[in-house]
């Protein structure tokens, strides 16, 4: 159906930036309220949680764009970066630009800024997103700046997100600077039955149409909010999708998507529902990513993908901090299997290293510096595989073969890039 034939003058069902129209419901007041408490707090520091795609990026852009035009805030993807990449990118935000050369400067600046905007009563805002996906070293650098006080107050109020539950992380011994200053954990919830009729009719009234309900009844809205869970994101995609395959009003049951997994309950609506990508069903998708931008996107068409820095990968990474050889991923069925092939620096999967790991949708894989996002909405868990013989009947073979791959590329000796030949050994395999 054509927008127009809906009454619409622009797509008010927006996956990706500013919504046309910000809608209000219980839970969504509920998580603005425990934002303004943690702002307000002498010693602010508070945990949101939250499903991906229950509306936790749009809550928190509405509610830094109402703080005081006096409070400098960041909102920071935390997702696979470092040290230096995540202090760059918080200290770009509250407005310097210059790039410093240590951690030690760059934590230096963040300090004195923080203590000068503390002193003035304005005590600056941290809001991290994907707190779940961020490097060790990232997650220790918010242990120090947790500590950065001024007469007995916190002087960096900050507010940790993620798409799972993060108690786990902020309660370890080395998190102890965060889970000994934590001052709320909130948990998002689902818009309700009336909440999601309600969200859907304003969002095309703010599209051009003047009769929502003549587009989506309110039956449809019903069976909207049991499909999605109420969760605002997913209620987007489903009316994007039942728009483009109505032939005309009104939206029918008959065209929702049900992107319920096998034993997925429709109120709860988890880590293991489809998410960004919800009607991708090919390859699964690798996005390489360095300090926060996207460096290449590669389809992951063979059974077998090689990582490493020697240009003989299938997915090469110029750098020091990532071995010649570094990791191996193995394709089969709807699975697919990491392992790490005793790399220098280790491999990590959304912040814990691994050996092997069996990718679900979305994980963050962290190479050195470098990130590589693993998109496959169809992706077996763990649990999927209990009992199948996957890791005997196809994972050994693939290693084996890899192992003799690599022995008949060491018998030559292969060159290092200019741009690592002056490095120590911290970047290289002797795999």
């Amino acid at each position: 159906m054509e927008l127009a034939a809906a009454g619409l003058h622009e797509q008010p069902f927006r996956t990706h930036g500013k919504s046309l129209v910000y809608v209000a419901y219980a839970a969504q007041e509920s998580a603005t309220r425990f934002l303004k408490d943690t702002a307000e707090h002498a010693h602010g520091l508070g945990l949101f949680q939250g499903p991906r795609l229950s509306g936790k990026s749009t809550i928190i852009r509405e509610f830094v764009e109402a703080l005081d035009r006096d409070t400098a805030f960041a909102v920071v993807d935390g997702a696979g970066l470092n040290t230096a990449s995540f202090l760059n990118s918080v200290l770009g935000q509250f407005g310097y630009e210059l790039q410093f050369n240590s951690t030690n400067e760059l934590i230096n600046m963040l300090r004195v800024f923080a203590l000068q905007q503390a002193g003035r009563d304005r005590p600056p805002m941290l809001i991290v997103e994907n707190t779940h996906a961020m490097n060790p070293s990232a997650l220790r650098m918010l242990c120090e700046l947790a500590e950065f006080r001024l007469r007995h107050r916190s002087a960096l109020k900050m507010v940790l997100a993620s798409d799972r539950s993060i108690e786990a992380i902020v309660s370890a011994p080395a998190m102890e600077s965060i889970g000994s200053r934590l001052t709320g954990n909130f948990f998002l919830d689902p818009m309700s039955a009336d909440e999601t009729r309600d969200y859907l009719h304003a969002k095309l009234g703010a599209g051009g149409c003047v009769a929502p309900e003549a587009v989506v009844p309110d039956d449809v809205c019903e069976q909207l909010h049991v499909y999605s869970g109420g969760w605002p994101g997913v209620v987007d995609r489903l009316v994007l999708l039942a728009l483009a395959r109505a032939p005309a009003c009104p939206i029918r049951a008959d065209h929702i998507e049900r992107p319920l997994l096998p034993g997925t309950r429709p109120t709860i609506l988890r880590d293991s529902l489809v998410a960004t990508r919800d009607t991708y069903a090919g390859p699964p998708r690798l996005f390489l990513t360095l300090h926060g931008k996207t460096l290449k996107e590669i389809n992951m068409e063979r059974p077998r993908l090689l990582i490493g820095r020697s240009d003989h990968n299938d997915l090469c990474i110029n750098s020091k901090y990532v071995s010649r050889h570094h990791a191996l991923l193995v394709r089969h069925g709807r699975a697919t299997f990491l392992m790490d092939l005793n790399s220098t620096n280790g491999t990590y999967v959304n912040s814990s290293r691994v050996s092997n790991h069996v990718l679900q949708h979305e994980d963050v894989i962290s190479v050195g510096q470098h990130g590589v996002k693993f998109i496959d909405p169809q992706a077996s868990t763990s649990a999927d595989l209990d009992g199948t013989g996957f890791e005997d009947t196809v994972i050994m073979k693939n290693l084996q073969d890899i192992r003799r791959l690599l022995a008949r590329e060491n018998t030559v000796s292969l060159p290092i890039p200019e741009s690592d030949a002056s490095d120590t050994d911290v970047g290289r395999n002797s795999a």
